[in-house]
């Protein structure tokens, strides 16, 4: 017997929904796909195009790198521009701070690697790590991505190094329509889901966000408590303890959708 059949999971990822649905498929379990977070570029990419100018052209000491997908769209416009061989080049040559292991895994395929791979991969995390080392005269970059939680981490950089240069290569859209979203809420309420497998903090923000426009935060409180929660990896298990919700479940230490999977099925099957 397949060790996830009968289980009712949803899974809230928007860009590799279907790579997720079907991990937890082929395990027997009844996938609810709930994208709840898409990404996008930025409305008007002239900022980003600049950035990348003076990043190549007079490269930081530092580039603190958030997320895998900011790379990879900067990687992106570089082609548009002309700056692809001499970004690589550059990102080559700086000291390459990342947090978490989708940056990292970002850099490998561009043949690079991290120079120093902050744990835990949390923003307090960089900001403990960099807090131990004199950062006095250096120029800082950093990768954002679109979260409103940079404030701390920026003012302390601004504090303690030469310059900081902060580059925000993308946006986040709600993908789910509103019904959806409410219709999951109310499944967990009513106990009828066994598992939702939060893998990004925007997740949990635009669900409360969903919640408290129609009025659903205490059936999400219900659901909350009645539905077993996963979480990818530190920084979503600590989104969804704001939320309200418990982890029940997450992998060790490689924070990737499939150490995940394989944990659910270790907890559930």
């Amino acid at each position: 017997m397949e060790a996830l059949a009968g289980r009712r999971i949803v899974v809230p990822e928007t860009r590799e929904v279907e790579v997720l649905a079907g991990m937890l498929e082929r395990h027997g379990a009844a996938v609810i796909r709930c994208p709840l977070v898409a990404i996008r570029d930025a409305v008007d990419p002239a900022p980003i195009v600049a950035w990348l100018e003076r990043f190549t052209a007079t490269p930081p000491d530092d580039l603190i790198l958030f997320t895998g997908e900011g790379l990879q769209r900067l990687n992106k416009l570089t082609a548009s521009v002309g700056l692809s061989e001499k970004f690589v080049a550059t990102l080559a040559r700086v000291r390459k701070i990342t947090r978490g292991p989708k940056p990292a895994r970002r850099l490998r395929e561009l043949g690079l690697k991290a120079d120093l791979p902050v744990d835990p991969p949390t923003t307090a995390g960089i900001i403990e790590r960099l807090s131990r080392e004199n950062l006095a005269g250096r120029r800082v970059a950093v990768q954002l991505y679109p979260d409103n939680q940079h404030t701390g981490l920026l003012d302390f950089l601004r504090g303690a190094a030469g310059s900081v240069d902060p580059v925000l290569p993308y946006v986040y859209a709600s993908a789910a329509e509103e019904a959806l979203v409410i219709g999951v809420i109310e499944a967990m309420a009513a106990g009828e889901i066994d598992l939702i497998a939060f893998t990004s903090a925007p997740q949990l923000r635009r669900l409360r966000a969903v919640a408290r426009a129609r009025n659903c935060e205490a059936a999400l409180a219900e659901g909350f408590a009645k539905t077993k929660i996963a979480a990818v990896g530190p920084v979503v298990a600590v989104a969804i303890e704001a939320a309200g919700g418990t982890v029940a479940i997450a992998p060790a230490d490689n924070f990737h959708m499939r150490p995940m999977v394989n944990a659910i099925v270790d907890a559930l099957g």
